[in-house]
């Protein structure tokens, strides 16, 4: 029976982006199955009891420095710690991955480069020139799939998706679910590993 990893993310999550490339390496390596599952983070937080980032202590939000920098750089991966256009919205982005699995697409390759369109490029991800940079980028129709992602039935599928995080407790993003066990955060990534290993 093929594994089933439950990717809870947010495109605009910083921590999501070090652990995208890997997630995918690791469950290819296990012949495992991802579940893309775009949320908003506002609900998944109050519910968590997680605060934004502006509303966190100054301590917190220093220390989130810290950590970016040393995951990027155990990641291999390149980072802007504070790019030019963080906040902002990712609905547009999450939407087109929600839009491209109801056309039975693989997001993957997409969402890996919105995020890197934030955090390494200095690029807005809420500009729909973007977006659809990034989706002629992958070979998709940007413009069938822009339509889709402003479709009522996608904005619906977002927010089941949000429900269904808040449901089960999910504490942010990345979290990653397997068989109802849930790894918070990219950093739990080798546990993931080999929790599939062992299965």
């Amino acid at each position: 029976m093929t594994a089933r990893i439950d990717y809870y993310f947010d495109c605009l999550s910083p921590f999501t982006f070090l652990g995208h490339d890997l997630l995918l390496k690791t469950a290819a390596a296990a012949g495992a199955q991802i579940t893309f599952l775009p949320i908003q983070l506002g609900p998944v937080f109050a519910n968590s009891g997680a605060k934004p980032l502006g509303e966190r202590p100054q301590a917190r939000r220093d220390y989130r420095l810290v950590e970016l920098k040393r995951w990027a750089k155990k990641r291999g991966l390149a980072l802007n710690l504070q790019p030019k256009f963080f906040p902002a919205s990712s609905a547009l982005a999450n939407c087109c991955v929600i839009a491209l699995l109801a056309a039975r697409q693989n997001p993957a390759e997409f969402a890996g480069r919105v995020m890197a369109a934030c955090w390494v490029d200095d690029k807005n991800i809420a500009d729909r020139s973007v977006i659809r940079e990034a989706l002629e980028a992958c070979g998709f129709d940007a413009d069938a799939i822009l339509a889709a992602a402003e479709a009522d039935a996608t904005s619906a599928t977002y927010d089941q998706n949000t429900g269904q995080a808040v449901a089960l407790g999910i504490l942010g993003a990345p979290s990653y679910v397997l068989n109802g066990e849930q790894f918070w955060g990219q950093d739990r990534l080798e546990l993931l590993a080999e929790t599939l290993a062992s299965a």
